[in-house]
Parts: C-alpha cells; sequence; structure tokens
C-alpha cells in the first residue's frame, strides 16, 4: 500500500488481485469484464444500427398491418387509404428524426427526452417523458416478440396455441444475450438484422419490377378478416384512427438519442449518421409495404399476417424466397426487443442517479452492462405477454402514445433550447463547466427553433389523436399508468431527499465526544460454547454485562441456571418468565426499559450468539433464534447489534 499522490498519509489505495471465481452464470454470461474495460464495449455506425434500430425498423412488419385493422371497420374499399396514410407518417417521421439528430448533438451524454426536458422544461415534464418512455420500452418487448411469433404462427399454424410459451422463451433469450454485454449483443444481432433488411429491399424491389411489368397480381386464398363488427363508412374519425395505428412505425426512433454512450468516439456523430441511416431504411420500407400490401389486396388477419401475404404472392407461393423473408421477418421482430433492452437499463440508470428510481438500476453488473435493469424488462415485458395472451392486436393500442408524448417534450424543449441560445450574448461565450448541457449561441438558432415547434405541434396533435381515437382500445390504461409512474418517482426521490438531509455533514460540527458508559446485553437461549463465546466476546467491550434468559420451560430454564452458576463466572443472569411461551416480546420489552432508563452517555450493544450450520440443509434443522432477534432488533432505536457467529467443529 502507498499513499495516494495529492491526498493525506492516512488515505491508502490497494489495488486487489482478486478476481471472481467461476460460477455457472460466467459460462452462460462471459467472463466478467473489469471497469477499465468500458472503453472496449463502445460500439460502432454498423453495429449501433443493428442494436437501436431493430425496434423502429421491425415495426415496418406490423405497422401497415394495424393501418389495415382499423380501415377493415369500413369495408375493404377502405384500404386504398393505406398508401396516402402511410406518406403522411413517413413525413412525420422525417420531421421527428431532424429533432432527435439536434439532441444527439446538444446532448452527447444520452438520455434523450428525460435529460432534455429535465434540462429545458423542469422536473414534472422530465419525469412524464421517463415514465412515457419506459411504458413504450416495456410495451416494445412485449409487442415486437408476440409479433415475431405471430411471423412463425403463419408459416406453422399448428403452433398458435403455444404462442405464449414461445414469446416468454425469446424474452429470456433476449435478456440472457444481452446480460452477456453492449458489444457482444449487437454483433449477435447485427447479420440478422441486415438480413432482413435485404430481404426486404429485395421483395419490395422483386413487387416493383412485377407491378411494371404486370405479373404481379392479388393474394391466392386471403384469410378472412377478422376485426370488422359493423360497417361504420370512410370517415374523419376512422382515418385519423387508421392513422394512430400506424405511428408505431415510429417507435424506436428515440432510442439512439437515449444510448448515445454506447457508440464509440466521435460518439455524437457516429449516432447522429446511425439515425439518419435509420429513418432512411425504415421510410423506404414503410412506404414499399404499405403501397405493394395496396395492390396485392391484403387483408389483417391474425392468422395470417401481412409480410406473410405479400411475400407468398410476391415470390409465387411459400418457397425459399417465402420462407427466408418471415425468417428475416421474424427474427428481427424478436431482435427489436433488444433496442428496448438497451435503452430500458440506460434510461433507468439516469433516472436512479437522480433518485427518481432505486439506486440499484445504476449498478453494472460483471459484463458492464445495468444488469438490475435489464432484469426489471424482462420481468415486466414477461407479465404483459401473459395477460394479453402474446396478441399484438391487443396490445398494439397501448403502444406509441407513450413514445410521441416523449417525442412532443423533447421537442418542445429544444425549441425552448434554441431561444435561450438566441438570447446569449454573441460575442461573449462564458464558459461554465459546472453546467452539465452548458449552452452557447447558434446563429441558426430560429430556424432551429421553428423545425422544433413545428415537430412539437405535430406530434402533440398525434397524441392527442392517440387519446382520442384509442382511448377505448386501451389506451386508458396508459394514461393512467403515465400520472402513477411519475407518483412513484416522486416518492422515491422523497425518501433519498429525506435519507440525504439526515446524513449529511454540512453544518454538522464535531462530532460528539465518545460515551463515558457501555451496556451490553447478551441473549442466551441455553448454556453452552457458543453461549461462552458470545459472553467472552461482550466482557472485551464492557464490565457490565448481563445475560438475558427467556422462560418458555420450566425445566430447560432451571437448567440453563444450574449451568450459569458454574459457567457464568459472576455475570448477573436475568429470567424473563413468560409463561405464553413468547419468546421475542418479552426480550423487546426488556430491551425498551433499558432503553427508557438509560443515561445520556451511555450505548447499549445488543451482543447475539449465532450458530452458523455447514450446509444450508442443516440451517433448515435449527430455529436460528438469532436472525429473528437481528431482524427485530434492528428496527429498535439507540440499540447496537453484533453477531458473534459459532461453528461446531
Amino acid at each position: 500500500m502507498s499513499p495516494q499522490k495529492n491526498t493525506p498519509s492516512t488515505q491508502f489505495i490497494r489495488r486487489t488481485a482478486k478476481h471472481p471465481t467461476s460460477s455457472l452464470s460466467h459460462y452462460l454470461l462471459g467472463r466478467p469484464l473489469s471497469t477499465a474495460d468500458a472503453a472496449h464495449e463502445t460500439i460502432g455506425k454498423s453495429v449501433g444500427l443493428a442494436v437501436f434500430a431493430a425496434d423502429a425498423l421491425s415495426s415496418t412488419a406490423y405497422a401497415t398491418q394495424e393501418v389495415l385493422v382499423i380501415l377493415a371497420g369500413a369495408g375493404t374499399l377502405a384500404f386504398g387509404y393505406v398508401f396516402p396514410i402511410s406518406i403522411v407518417i413517413v413525413a412525420l417521421l422525417a420531421i421527428v428524426v431532424l429533432s432527435y439528430e439536434q439532441i444527439i448533438h446538444a446532448y452527447p451524454g444520452g438520455g434523450g427526452a428525460y435529460i432534455v426536458a429535465s434540462d429545458n422544461l423542469g422536473k414534472i415534464p422530465a419525469l412524464v417523458a421517463a415514465a412515457a418512455l419506459l411504458t413504450d420500452y416495456i410495451l416494445t418487448v412485449s409487442v415486437s416478440i408476440s409479433s415475431g411469433v405471430a411471423q412463425i404462427v403463419s408459416a406453422y399454424p399448428q403452433w398458435y396455441e403455444y404462442r405464449v410459451a414461445m414469446a416468454m422463451f425469446f424474452v429470456a433469450l433476449i435478456m440472457v444475450i444481452n446480460l452477456r454485454g453492449v458489444r457482444e449483443s449487437g454483433a449477435a444481432f447485427a447479420i440478422p438484422s441486415y438480413f432482413f433488411i435485404a430481404m426486404m429491399l429485395f421483395m419490395i424491389g422483386i413487387g416493383l419490377f412485377r407491378i411494371v411489368t404486370g405479373s404481379l397480381g392479388t393474394v391466392i386464398n386471403p384469410p378472412e378478416i377478422e376485426h370488422v363488427d359493423e360497417l361504420t363508412g370512410i370517415s374523419l374519425f376512422l382515418l385519423l384512427h387508421a392513422f394512430s395505428s400506424g405511428t408505431t412505425a415510429m417507435t424506436g426512433v428515440e432510442a439512439i438519442s437515449n444510448g448515445i454512450t454506447a457508440f464509440k468516439e466521435p460518439r455524437s456523430r457516429n449516432a447522429g449518421i446511425t439515425l439518419i441511416w435509420m429513418a432512411c431504411i425504415l421510410g423506404v420500407l414503410f412506404i414499399g409495404i404499405s403501397y405493394l400490401t395496396r395492390e396485392i389486396q391484403a387483408v389483417p388477419s391474425e392468422t395470417e399476417t401481412v409480410i406473410s401475404q405479400l411475400a407468398r404472392t410476391i415470390f409465387n407461393g411459400q418457397g425459399i424466397l417465402y420462407l427466408g423473408a418471415i425468417l428475416g421477418t421474424t427474427v428481427i421482430l424478436i431482435l427489436a426487443a433488444n433496442t428496448a433492452f438497451a435503452g430500458f437499463p440506460r434510461l433507468s440508470a439516469l433516472l436512479a442517479g437522480d433518485g427518481f428510481m432505486p439506486r440499484q438500476l445504476t449498478y453494472r453488473g460483471s459484463r458492464l452492462v445495468y444488469s438490475y435493469g435489464i432484469f426489471a424488462l424482462g420481468a415486466a415485458a414477461s407479465i404483459l405477454i401473459v395477460i394479453f395472451q402474446a396478441s399484438v392486436t391487443r396490445l398494439i393500442p397501448l403502444y406509441a402514445i407513450g413514445v410521441f408524448l416523449s417525442f412532443t417534450l423533447a421537442q418542445a424543449g429544444m425549441t425552448r433550447r434554441w431561444w435561450r441560445s438566441g438570447k446569449l450574448n454573441t460575442n461573449i461565450q462564458p464558459q461554465d463547466h459546472t453546467v452539465a448541457h452548458p449552452l452557447h449561441y447558434d446563429k441558426r438558432w430560429l430556424v432551429k427553433m421553428i423545425s422544433n415547434a413545428l415537430g412539437a405541434l405535430c406530434t402533440a396533435l398525434v397524441v392527442g389523436v392517440f387519446a382520442v381515437t384509442k382511448f377505448h382500445d386501451g389506451a386508458w390504461i396508459v394514461l393512467i399508468l403515465t400520472p402513477i409512474l411519475i407518483g412513484v418517482f416522486l416518492w422515491i426521490h422523497r425518501h433519498y431527499a429525506n435519507m440525504a438531509s439526515r446524513l449529511s455533514l454540512e453544518n454538522y460540527g464535531e462530532p460528539p465526544p465518545y460515551n463515558a458508559r457501555h451496556r451490553v446485553i447478551v441473549p442466551i437461549s441455553g448454556v453452552h460454547r457458543g453461549t461462552l463465546a458470545a459472553l467472552r466476546y461482550a466482557r472485551m467491550l464492557s464490565d457490565d454485562v448481563t445475560a438475558v434468559h427467556v422462560s418458555l420451560e420450566p425445566e430447560d430454564t432451571e437448567k440453563a441456571q444450574r449451568k450459569w452458576a458454574k459457567w457464568g463466572r459472576g455475570t448477573r443472569l436475568v429470567i424473563l418468565d413468560s409463561p405464553y411461551r413468547l419468546f421475542v416480546e418479552p426480550l423487546l420489552s426488556y430491551v425498551n426499559e433499558i432503553l427508557a432508563s438509560r443515561q445520556p452517555n451511555e450505548t447499549i450493544t445488543i451482543v447475539v450468539p449465532h450458530f452458523v450450520a455447514e450446509t444450508k440443509l442443516h440451517n433448515a434443522l435449527h430455529m436460528q433464534t438469532a436472525e429473528l432477534l437481528r431482524r427485530e432488533l434492528l428496527e429498535t432505536p439507540g440499540v447496537v447489534i453484533t453477531e458473534v457467529p459459532y461453528q461446531i467443529p
């Protein structure tokens, strides 16, 4: 050991050579990584696209179908509106992506809508954005994996009854892969992600070629339309409802801004380029799929997805190319959950660092990932899958409203940031290094402010459309859950703030002098070697030692008294008679009497003998009285508890 530089000589740093011992988890998750390896666990643009864009890209597999589900209420003639609706959604995508590209460069530390709202709009808007995003991440896992299972069921209908079990298996699989670390999970997902992109572009290309040549027909033996209750006619409400369902194609756009720290340096530049790549691919796939869906007259169905109908129509049956399209779609839908597993732990860690979620969420596991956040997301998504029976149509109404709420707050926050930037002095640029996100004058602040304001207005209108058109479909759950989550955040923050104020050393001054008097109490159930070991330790602490025995059976008490007379060495023994055979209550009552009469400068220590069994199986054969006492006495103020373990050699 040697003193640390520029520190008092009483402070030392000792490097440990100990490494984590091998365990089953190491074989499953990989060898533990040291903190110094964090810089090597970052990812580049190509892998980043696979990690953070899978959610957005995969949504093209079901977004078109969800538009058709709503349009089906007006009959098959309404299906022609799917393409114009898709164009409007892609235009909205361009506006949102432009805003998030600015966020990435303005806030390179990540955090997305939460950090933007916190920095520019205040605590409550930031918590609204956080609650909305966390809810959306949970739904992303549930919807994407349920949709992936739906693709499998489309090809193999006999597996329909096992869809919930399959979905649960895939949640566990993605969770384990993410526990292995960002770099490894990205490498594992890169090939399937690019295979999906290539397969979809190939399918769209072939489909467009067949339209030009006039060889593309309509769906042969289309499934029955299952979601039509009554013909309502084509109305503005119906089109808005379909539009709101189609905007699920935009979920996941914000993930890159939340996970900027996962990218290699220069982080902002790499993350921004990845975002543009993702938006371009997403727009092409969504418009292409929607256009071809209209041309082949595909219909929405739980038994066969729109992608399946497209693939077997374009590729003339269920041959190798059809299976390739279904395989690519299934894999990307399942891997889309990885985007949430990359974003949820990081966002929850930020919230935990600010005191709004449990501190455990800031802990990085053996592979330098936020393990507790990954486990929490997997558990929450699994519960939703079971409740909604892995039905995409039942889960979709809960989906996307949260992410659009975060879109709105992020763009509103950026609007205010650019307005603040425009008010700065153009000549004097203060360098305040104490500010986490320093603000500088931007000569294009007015253009950026107007673009962000327009984006905030558009996404706010979408949130309104969601709230109205999907309220009865289940969106009310999200509208209620978000305020509840905010209340939980505030309650947790209040607890941590209260603890911090009570433990703070501000204005604390010098600690009080050491107590002059020390009283020790030793609870005993009998007199044996373990009791004497605790008694010897108690005498080392003080000369004022009292042994306490709770009398449950007179015969046992007499036996303890006889042994104490021989082995107690003059230490006083207090017998607490308990005619109703209560053990803890009489002891606590005695301790409380001692506390009530203690002197101001007196410390009371309870020394508890603790038997340690050789194995856990042997442990079950003993009452573990010491553990029971410790739990009860921990809640008694003014008492120090010391356990003296003893083993049987």
